[in-house]
Formats: structure tokens, sequence, C-alpha cells
């Protein structure tokens, strides 16, 4: 068994537990429910897809970093997760943030995965290949907001607000998906950095290194 087939089964049985344990008596049953759907079934294609489209190491462990603050989320439901009043209470913040770092950390370590899906799928490349998961992760965020406010209607209208975790902040919903994009083009900004002082390091590499094969822990979009 090589070391990648070894860190993705260790992925799997982190999430496997961590959702196994954080399943058992959630703040609200209900909101648990719901919220772990799209996951669950997001964990399904991947392993459905691995074979047709297998992504590198990188990306997998990105993916279960949001999964995990995703899971610890639904179990206390965003507004009442614990760090997140911890933040609160030291930074004096006004509310409970954890939602808000959840959907930057959708956007900051979903954006990688998304772009070597672009890259290895639809063969973007350019200026194209860092729009696409930027403006993918703008358009889930939004889908998102009006599911969330789809199913509050259906499920609990009288709780409206409360229920979908503004903490009454009216424009909740507007800055969650901003948070999202932010850490979308911070995860952009920091891919097409390192890979523009990737190449001016390999230009500048003496003559005969050229012919070496560049060490890159991200691909190069070129490639």
């Amino acid at each position: 068994m090589d070391r990648v087939t070894c860190l993705l089964i260790g992925l799997m049985t982190w999430y496997i537990g961590l959702f196994a344990w954080l399943a058992y008596s959630p703040v609200d049953r209900q909101f648990w429910a719901m919220a772990s759907v799209l996951p669950v079934l997001f964990v399904i294609v991947l392993i459905a897809s691995y074979r047709y489209v297998p992504l590198s190491p990188l990306s997998y462990i990105l993916i279960m970093g949001f999964l995990t603050l995703h899971t610890v989320g639904v179990h206390y439901t965003y507004a009442q997760v614990p760090a997140g009043a911890w933040l609160n209470d030291v930074l004096h913040l006004g509310r409970n943030h954890f939602d808000r770092i959840v959907h930057f950390s959708f956007g900051f370590l979903l954006a990688y995965p998304m772009e070597e899906t672009f890259r290895l799928l639809g063969r973007a490349r350019g200026w194209v290949l860092y729009y696409l998961p930027v403006i993918t992760v703008l358009g889930l965020s939004a889908l998102w907001e009006i599911v969330e406010a789809w199913v509050t209607e259906a499920v609990h209208p009288e709780l409206g607000p409360a229920y979908l975790g503004a903490q009454g902040d009216v424009w909740d919903a507007q800055k969650d998906m901003a948070a999202a994009m932010y850490g979308s083009l911070l995860c952009m900004g920091i891919l097409l950095g390192f890979r523009i002082l990737h190449r001016i390091s390999f230009a500048a590499a003496p003559i005969g290194m050229e012919e070496r094969e560049p060490v890159s822990q991200v691909p190069d979009s070129s490639s």
C-alpha cells in the first residue's frame, strides 16, 4: 500500500469517526440532519470519481479540512460553537463568527481542489484557470444561501433569521458569500504567486539544471 493510499484511508477514517462522534446528540437534530446531507453526498462523489479524476493529496487534505470545520459547526449549530464564543469573548466581536470562518474556509480550502478539477477535466489554462474557482465558489455560496432560506421557510418559517443563524445581522447572507469569495481570492493569489516564483527560480537555474524535473507540490497551470 503506497503513501497516497494510506493518506486517503486515514482522511476517510478521520471523517467517518468525527462524523459519527458529532452525530451523537447534536444541539439541533433537525438542523444537523439537513446540513449534513450535502457534505455526505460530496464525500460519496469524491469516492466514486477517484478512479476517473484522482486529485492530488493536497486537494484531499484541504477538502477534509473544510469538512471537519463544517461537521463541527452543524453539531453545535454555527451560532453556538464554543470556539466562536471564545473568540467573541477575547476579541469582543459582538457575535459568534464561527460561521464566517467556515464560509471563508469554503473559499480558501476548496478553491484549489476546484482549480485542479478545472485543469484536469476542462483543460482550463491562463487567467480562466484562476477565475473559474472564484466564480464557482461565489455561485455555490449564493446557492447555499438560497437553499438554506427555502428549507427554513418550509421547515421553520416562524423562526426565520434565528434558524438561519443570522444572529441579528440583516446582511448575514451577503457577508457569508463575501467571506467565501475573499477566501477563494486569497487562495488563487497564493497559488499564482507560488507559480510565478517557481517559474522565475526555474528560469534562473544554472545551465543544465533546466533539464531536471522541477519539484513542486502545486502543478503548473501551463502543464
